[in-house]
């Protein structure tokens, strides 16, 4: 038998990778994206604490600077992680992305103003779950659904995750 023939064959005990649903993630992206997400997420988090802490800037100055620099990380880290085989050349994806990205900001900015404005909760403190943690929860899931829907866009698959 040559070689060729041996390809498809499995070694004993292991399973056939299960057949993958259209429009639903798999393990793998989830990781990935979970994974980059952390890492711009951590960029995000010390950036914003720097520059509301020690530098001294507005929470609304802060979080937009720390929100820029964690957008560029994070579209890199997509771009060359687990969206590497789905990436379209050009431009268009980096602006669709900034785009989808600029929506979650947009999230986290409300958080973040509802709280220190609205609420009047205006220690580093507030500022930071406000926008970091609980704008960041909310962002996330947006990001991920715009990420996957209009960004890195697989062939074959049909619709978004959400059905």
């Amino acid at each position: 038998m040559t070689t060729r023939a041996w390809r498809g064959l499995r070694p004993a005990g292991r399973a056939a990778p299960a057949p993958s649903r259209p429009g639903l993630p798999r393990r793998r992206e989830l990781i990935g994206f979970a994974t980059v997400g952390l890492l711009a997420y951590a960029v995000d988090l010390a950036l914003f604490t720097g520059l509301r802490g020690p530098a001294g800037l507005g929470p609304i100055t802060a979080k937009s600077l720390s929100f820029l620099a964690a957008c560029t990380v994070a579209y890199a880290g997509n771009a060359l992680g687990p969206y590497r085989t789905s990436r379209a050349p050009g431009l268009r994806p980096y602006a669709v992305f900034f785009a989808v990205n600029l929506a979650g900001a947009a999230v986290q900015l409300l958080c973040l103003a509802v709280s220190h404005y609205g609420l009047g909760l205006t220690s580093q403190r507030a500022d930071t779950v406000s926008g970091a943690v609980v704008g960041m929860a909310l962002a996330t899931v947006l990001r991920f659904w715009g990420t996957r829907t209009w960004v890195f866009r697989a062939e074959g698959r049909v619709g978004s995750w959400t059905g």
